[in-house]
């Protein structure tokens, strides 16, 4: 991947971070690079040391070994200077159901202890308005849906201003509504230069809502960067070339140096109608409007040319060796 940015960077930090349980090692040595401004996706199956890894991060779990430093500090030494500062919804949210949703946060920030009373109202309508609950502000919490609650739950985080917004698994049981209305806060939080972590097992939501991921499998961080060099480090694009003239298409592409599998049924030229030519590209850097003149150029019939990049979902499968769930 790209070189790891500076610690200043970094909205958090880790170094061969670990976390036994007698002898099963939940999270093994990893070092992860979250920079400030990002929409940092954390991905991977189930049971494989995201939670836990969310615990050490925000102290509520000791590490057996490494360290940790959030916001540019050492956590938890730094524990009381730093979550003042961060946001979370870890597990889910739980709420006093026969409460109203503006009533639950206002009980919620009278535990904080460096929250002023005077302004408990205003912050609580605030925190509502920017997850878009306003509306249901008054109605007892029972009568929520899911998708609700979960935004009530990262009002609660966000009702003193947040660096860093840490999310476990934020559209999990959610219908694909409740999943848009939480993918939409979450865009909106990122472009007012809110850090967001975001946990899940679900690609699509990990595609869809964030610049940055890492992959976590039993326990090792096996791949993080932007999600366009995740993409890339999932192996080579390849182009497909719909032509006539398949047997000239492939001696033209091997001249230039391109590994060439045949897709069709027939290859003789001109014999059987189109067939598909695959192609894999040696280097991301070679322009398609080159390879397109070189085949005109050799007198091939181009009647379609497209470029498939390697996708995230066989990058993860690559890097887990088990499946994601990828739809809502």
């Amino acid at each position: 991947m790209t070189n790891t940015p500076s610690t200043a960077e970094l909205a958090i930090e880790t170094h061969a971070l670990s976390k036994r349980f007698g002898r099963h090692t939940a999270v093994d040595g990893i070092d992860l690079a979250v920079p400030r401004g990002a929409v940092f996706g954390f991905l991977g199956p189930n049971g494989s040391g995201k939670t836990t890894t969310i615990r050490m991060l925000l102290g509520l779990a000791a590490a057996s070994e490494g360290q940790v430093r959030v916001l540019g500090h050492e956590m938890p030494r730094r524990l009381a200077e730093v979550l003042p500062r961060v946001g979370a919804l870890v597990e889910g949210p739980a709420f006093y159901p026969f409460l109203s949703g503006a009533a639950n946060l206002r009980r919620l920030d009278s535990a904080e202890r460096h929250a002023s009373s005077s302004t408990r109202r205003a912050r609580t309508e605030e925190a509502l308005a920017r997850v878009g609950l306003t509306h249901a502000a008054g109605k007892k919490v029972h009568a929520y849906s899911l998708g609700m609650k979960q935004r009530l739950g990262i009002a609660n985080a966000l009702l003193s201003p947040r660096e860093l917004l840490v999310l476990d698994e934020p559209t999990n049981g959610l219908d694909p509504q409740g999943t848009r209305e939480v993918r939409s806060l979450v865009r909106s939080l990122a472009d007012g230069g809110t850090t967001v972590f975001v946990s899940s097992h679900l690609l699509t939501e990990i595609e869809q809502m964030c610049t940055h991921a890492a992959v976590m499998s039993a326990g090792r961080l096996v791949a993080q960067g932007t999600l366009d060099e995740l993409r890339r480090a999932g192996g080579q694009a390849r182009l497909v070339l719909r032509t006539p003239d398949a047997a000239r298409a492939r001696r033209v592409l091997a001249s230039a140096g391109l590994v060439v599998e045949t897709i069709g049924v027939d290859e003789t030229e001109g014999v059987g109608g189109d067939v598909f030519v695959r192609a894999a590209l040696p280097d991301s850097d070679v322009r398609s409007e080159s390879i397109v003149e070189a085949l005109v150029r050799g007198g091939v019939r181009v009647r379609g040319f497209t470029v498939e990049n390697a996708s995230l979902e066989d990058r993860f499968v690559a890097l887990t060796g088990e499946g994601f769930d990828i739809a809502e």
